[in-house]
């Protein structure tokens, strides 16, 4: 058995980290903007090591870029609009012309090249004038302004746009609450109360847009997104199974909300725990119950965690700091855990839980790629290890199939290379397509086919079954 018939193949970029032109046509300042060196510190302004400015000028060369998707022959290409594209501060009655004829286009692109859009809303690029006014997300008035970029979004791609996804990634704000709620106060600062009130403006706001969404068409299918590091326990100790249990619940928290409706039924003891009491109008109550249409979630890794800190060996990953390497799985140059079967018991425990059609938003192998001639007059990349990574997690992600999960699809993250979220350098390379570009801004920007490309427009075109012999 192959891969469903309409499975959908493709790829994923983020706005901030391959547009630039971050002050062309009218945009404004976003959170990214003041972030060059990834999750931290910002800045008071753009400064001009932010690599994000210029990114890999997607912007400018989108052409070229989505010929490039096509030729792979992507079924669904997801990338984000820049919020600060369609309202600069965030606040303007009405939105900027010029930053929706640009997604018109790319649009229209995917369109014309077969390649289902796949909009997330709001991708880490909140605008930055609302981090500085109402301490981002943290002030419920922040609901009505991001209400009103969806309905401009949905009104004007009716009939264009099928898939949604309304945050990237949105139980990040636990950990970053900067990057992913806007939130000014530093995060040793911050207090329990205004954080987890943060998160519920932010649910309230993602259940009504999906309430937004199907009124304004019957048709879209709205969806939320987590990140999906898996955890197992260090130990069989009990005490090492309630940490991850306890880890485990901060996706949970989020994920309960968008497919059941309501507050998991933990988050009593934990709120009275640190202290927290939600400001919740009866009006939130009954948004809350417009749940979304699918789940979508990233997938890079795996790791342990443990209650006893000096047991194991410390996770060398800037994601999970925190976290404790497994012995049993690889790891990459960035100290990310390779554990293809953690993908397969992600989306079985996810499915399990919730029933809903899950989407493989994110997934890929970040690594340095050494740019060589191809004998034909270009350059290219013998990124074998990648294709090693990517086989081995697409054969999980079918067993999941076969398990019984409903996998809508997989975009692999970076289908181009990209400036990263995390550091903010170009160097921990993705794509399918390496670009000549440096961390010092350095390069020609110019594209070139890495040995994946080949490899994975294979993929796509036996929907799968390569990886399968």
């Amino acid at each position: 058995m192959a891969f469903p018939e309409q499975f959908l193949w493709g790829g994923a970029t983020a706005a901030n980290q391959c547009e630039g032109a971050y002050d062309e046509d009218g945009k404004g300042l976003s959170i990214q903007d003041v972030l060059p060196h990834g999750f931290g510190p910002r800045t008071d302004g753009p400064t001009a090591d932010n690599l994000k400015l210029k990114a890999i000028d997607h912007y400018h060369r989108y052409r070229e870029d989505l010929a490039l998707f096509a030729e792979m022959g992507f079924k669904v290409y997801r990338f984000s609009i820049a919020w600060t594209r369609i309202f600069p501060t965030g606040e303007e009655e009405e939105p900027n012309e010029a930053g929706l004829r640009f997604y018109d286009q790319i649009i229209d692109l995917c369109l014309a090249n077969h390649m289902e859009p796949l909009v997330t809303i709001s991708h880490y690029e909140t605008p930055l004038a609302l981090a500085e006014k109402y301490n981002g997300w943290t002030d419920r008035r922040m609901i009505d302004l991001y209400l009103r970029y969806c309905r401009v979004l949905f009104e004007r791609y009716r009939g264009k746009v099928k898939y949604w996804i309304t945050f990237n990634e949105i139980n990040s704000l636990l950990r970053q609450p900067f990057m992913s709620g806007a939130i000014m106060t530093p995060k040793g600062e911050l207090s329990a109360q205004d954080l987890y009130q943060a998160m519920h403006h932010e649910l309230v706001a993602s259940a009504r847009a999906v309430r937004l969404a199907h009124e304004i068409d019957a048709s879209y299918q709205i969806g939320c997104m987590v990140v999906g590091i898996t955890i197992y326990p260090l130990t069989p100790d009990p005490d090492d199974i309630l940490k991850v249990m306890d880890l485990d619940n901060d996706m949970y928290f989020f994920l309960d909300v968008h497919a059941r409706g309501e507050y998991p039924y933990f988050a009593k003891r934990r709120f009275e725990s640190l202290g927290v009491s939600l400001n919740i109008t009866e009006e939130d109550r009954e948004a809350l119950k417009h749940t979304v249409d699918f789940i979508a979630f990233s997938y890079y890794s795996s790791n342990c965690a443990t209650a006893d800190p000096s047991r194991g060996e410390p996770s060398r990953s800037n994601m999970t700091p925190e976290l404790r390497r497994n012995p049993y799985a690889g790891v990459t140059e960035w100290g990310w855990q390779i554990d293809p079967k953690g993908l397969r018991y992600t989306l079985n425990r996810l499915y399990a839980r919730y029933r809903l059609p899950l989407f493989v938003a994110e997934n890929g192998l970040g690594a340095h790629d050494v740019l060589i001639p191809d004998g034909n007059g270009s350059f290219t990349v013998e990124d074998d290890y990648r294709i090693a990574y990517m086989k081995e997690h697409l054969i999980q992600m079918h067993e999941a199939i076969l398990d019984g999960v409903e996998v809508m699809g997989y975009t692999a993250w970076g289908c181009i290379d990209l400036v990263s979220c995390s550091t903010a350098e170009i160097e921990k390379r993705y794509g399918f397509i390496y670009v000549d570009l440096n961390s010092d801004g350095s390069g020609t920007l110019a594209r070139y086919r890495k040995k994946n490309f080949a490899w994975y427009k294979e993929v796509i075109r036996t929907n799968g079954q390569n990886v399968l012999e």
